[in-house]
């Protein structure tokens, strides 16, 4: 799947992207809960991505990530994907 391919409310069974921008992690829910937004991209543009808890730590800037039964949603009318619970992220090529 590329970033031009993704719908709102729709399921990613799998993306490939480069991580672009890393914003700083903020606590949500009370502070149970750390989430990230991330930038990400590929050859068809870019989406927002994102992290919670210790998924948080393992991306980096300029890492490749591969996201595997995630979803996409539309968050202040912008495209956002991310593992969710059920998904998988994995690190395909790392800058360090």
């Amino acid at each position: 799947m590329k970033v031009s391919d993704l719908k709102e409310r729709a399921t990613v069974d799998e993306i490939v992207l480069k991580i672009t921008n890393k914003n700083e992690p903020r606590a949500v829910k009370g502070g149970m809960l750390m989430v990230c937004d991330l930038q990400g991209e590929d050859e068809t543009g870019s989406v927002t991505v994102t992290l919670w808890n210790d998924d948080i730590k393992k991306v980096k800037v300029g890492d490749v990530l591969k996201i595997t039964k995630g979803w996409c949603a539309s968050f202040n009318d912008t495209l956002q994907v991310s593992s969710g619970k059920f998904g998988t992220i994995e690190i395909l090529e790392s800058e360090e």
